[in-house]
Parts: C-alpha cells; structure tokens; sequence
C-alpha cells in the first residue's frame, strides 16, 4: 500500500455539489470520508457517485445508540459499498456486537464494511474526560478499554487519536484496524483537535489509516497540500 493510499480525506462540506467540486480536484486520493454533515444533507446519493469514481469509503457516522437501533442502523448501511463505517464503542458491548452481525446481514451481495469503533473523540481531553464526562480513568486508559472492548465484539478495529496508537498496537496486535484523525502537519494550524500529532509520526506509531482534513481541503491547492504530505511521510 503505498503512503497517498493510507491518507483518508474528509468530504467535511454540506451538498453534493461541493463533494464532486472537492473529489475532481483531488483524483489522487483513493480514500474519503463522508460524515454526519454531507450524509445528512445529500443522503446516499453521496455514496453511489464515489463509487462511481471507484474511491474507498469511510462512512464515519458514528452510530451510538441501544443495540436494536445500532443494529438497524448498521445492517441499512451495508448497503451502500462503504469500507469503513463507524459506532461508539461507549455504546456498549451488545450495541457492537450487534452492529458487526448485522453488517453482515444487511451488505447482501456486497463485501460489508469493516466496523471500527470510536474510542474517545480527538476533540476531548484528559480534563473534558475527567471533569465534564466524569470518567475516573486516565485518557489513554479509557481509549485503550474501548479498544479491547471493540475487539472482543469482534469488530475490526478503532479509531483513536494518533497519541494512543501505540499502545492500542501493542496491545491488540497487527490485525486489529487503527485509524487516526487528529494528524496535523507542522506547517498547519491544530484547530479543535485536540491530541494531534504528525503524519509521519502516526504512521511510524502504529495507524494504518490518517484522517487529514483541514490542512488538504482548506489549502489554497488541495492537491498540492496532499503531495507535500505524500513526500513528507515517505
């Protein structure tokens, strides 16, 4: 896998217009990620016209509910060819186990999405953790219990802030998923990230996947922005 396929690139606008606008300026990326935002805006629509364009689809919805309406969340979205899709892994064991069996139903024909599931969002930090959620472990503890938690439900992976990957690789092996938003280049500005660290020192930390948005889509050249990560992390 080269290093361009391994940078996921958020679709983070609100019509279809501004999507197909943002994928034909930047035909290189092989990855995008469609959130709430677009989804919930042009619907799935989305999804046919990248698979159109023959693009790998992270589909980061990040459902997190009880587990019947998990499940019928997940077993719908099967349908649509997306690779990833995601759930809270603070839904609950059941909730997760539910989503990855009903991925399976509801994908038909296609190969269903892999389910990876959200440790702890990059935008919270230790004191948001421990102050407003209330949850008496540190950080990287929580996000590490949410990872073994989502790999005893069988699903195929996490997504964690590239400052955990680490030790969510050691601890749950090669085959298990990672993927890292919260990844800034030096040259850009943090944002509402707030665990951030650079391409290149995720990858070499453990993620299998980059979530790289701003600092690609809000460039004055996206494409120029995207090669100048390509050459920095290879």
């Amino acid at each position: 896998m080269s290093f361009a396929d391994r940078i996921i690139v958020p679709l983070d606008v609100s019509t279809e217009a501004e999507a197909i606008s943002l994928v034909e300026r930047l035909p290189q990326v092989s990855w995008w990620k469609v959130g709430l935002e677009l989804f919930v805006s042009t619907g799935p629509g989305i999804m046919a016209m990248l698979k159109e364009r023959e693009k790998h689809i992270f589909l980061d919805l990040k459902f997190h509910d009880i587990p019947n309406t998990v499940a019928g969340a997940c077993r719908s979205a099967a349908g649509y060819g997306a690779d990833l899709l995601t759930v809270h892994a603070a839904a609950g064991r059941a909730a997760l186990s539910a989503a990855q069996a009903a991925v399976r139903e509801g994908a038909g024909g296609l190969q269903p999405p892999k389910v990876i599931a959200i440790t702890l969002l990059t935008s919270l930090s230790s004191r948001d953790l421990a102050f407003d959620l209330k949850v008496p472990l540190e950080l990287p503890e929580y996000a590490l219990q949410m990872a073994i938690l989502a790999q005893e439900a069988g699903l195929a992976g996490a997504v964690c802030s590239p400052q955990e990957v680490s030790q969510l690789r050691s601890v749950c092996g090669d085959d298990f998923l990672l993927v890292c938003p919260g990844v800034r280049p030096l040259w850009s500005a943090a944002g509402d990230q707030r665990r951030t660290m650079t391409p290149a020192d995720a990858l070499k930390a453990g993620a299998d996947y980059l979530v790289i948005g701003r600092p690609i889509t809000a460039a004055p050249d996206p494409a120029a922005a995207f090669e100048r990560i390509c050459q920095e992390i290879a």
